[in-house]
């Protein structure tokens, strides 16, 4: 008898669904005439599974909102808020992806979907990011929120992806930083190149910029004739990075104006040099 009834009910979920297809005007794109009033929110929630299984993300967004709209104190209207968000999500709406996820956050932050809402709230701004060179404040906000899966939701299983996606999101930063200091380089910009390496040497030195960044400072500090300062970034690449190519060019680059990679001076290389070479903090 379970079974029968089981199966009746699907069916039933079948058939009403085909109804509401036939009255949106044969399923196309945009029509949404029909009376959801007459509908139970369960119903309008299968319609927006359907919409979004056919990829129609903005019809599939249109029916969970309906939910919220018309059950507004219902646990469908909590299950539909998050489906909304995923819908703008999955046709690239992040503003309102990015709403509707803060909604439910806002109103539900003890239920077990927080978590996801923040996830789906992070890359909101995360997949944003597809390239160096676009407004790192996309980046800033990805951060943000990435950290607060991480630091809220540790136990979740979304902390891990949202943990690479930091480093990831981090690594970005960097990228734009050394983007912006090869071309003060080329153009003899010595000082201004030297501070954007400066800035990945020091805030990002855990991403993978940083051997490259070092190797930039000899290069800009032999232009200016600093050669302390450029002694003492190879000498840090020399301890930290001598498997990388890095390496090798400043290695020439040096030795070919007879210079040695060693720690030179008490510049701010110096103090990095203390730091992580012999350990001295102070």
């Amino acid at each position: 008898m379970i079974g029968i009834r089981a199966g009746a009910r699907t069916i039933g979920a079948v058939l009403l669904l085909t109804v509401m297809v036939g009255c949106s005007g044969g399923g196309r794109e945009g029509d949404r005439s029909e009376n959801l009033e007459i509908y139970a929110p369960e119903q309008i929630f299968q319609r927006g599974e359907f919409e979004l299984a056919r990829n129609r993300t903005e019809d599939a967004a249109y029916y969970f909102s309906e939910i919220e709209r018309l059950y507004p104190y219902s646990s469908w209207a909590q299950r539909a808020l998050i489906m909304q968000a995923f819908a703008f999500h999955q046709g690239k709406d992040y503003e309102n992806s990015r709403g509707a996820a803060q909604r439910f956050i806002d109103f539900y932050p003890t239920d077990e979907d927080a978590a996801y809402a923040q996830y789906l709230l992070a890359l909101s701004y995360y997949d944003q990011i597809d390239e160096v060179g676009r407004d790192q404040g996309l980046t800033f906000q990805a951060l943000q929120a990435l950290r607060t899966v991480i630091e809220v939701y540790p136990d979740s299983e979304y902390a891990g992806s949202a943990i690479l996606k930091f480093d990831l999101a981090f690594d970005h930063l960097a990228g734009k930083e050394m983007e912006i200091g090869r071309y003060y380089l080329r153009h003899g910009h010595y000082s201004s190149a030297i501070n954007r390496f400066r800035v990945v040497v020091e805030d990002f030195q855990t991403t993978s910029h940083t051997a490259e960044a070092l190797h930039r400072l000899v290069e800009a500090y032999l232009s200016l004739g600093l050669t302390a300062e450029a002694q003492t970034a190879g000498a840090i690449l020399g301890h930290n990075y001598q498997s990388t190519e890095w390496y090798e060019d400043s290695y020439k680059l040096l030795t070919a104006n007879g210079l040695k990679l060693k720690d030179r001076g008490n510049n701010w290389l110096s103090q990095i040099y203390r730091q992580s070479v012999k350990g001295q903090w102070l």
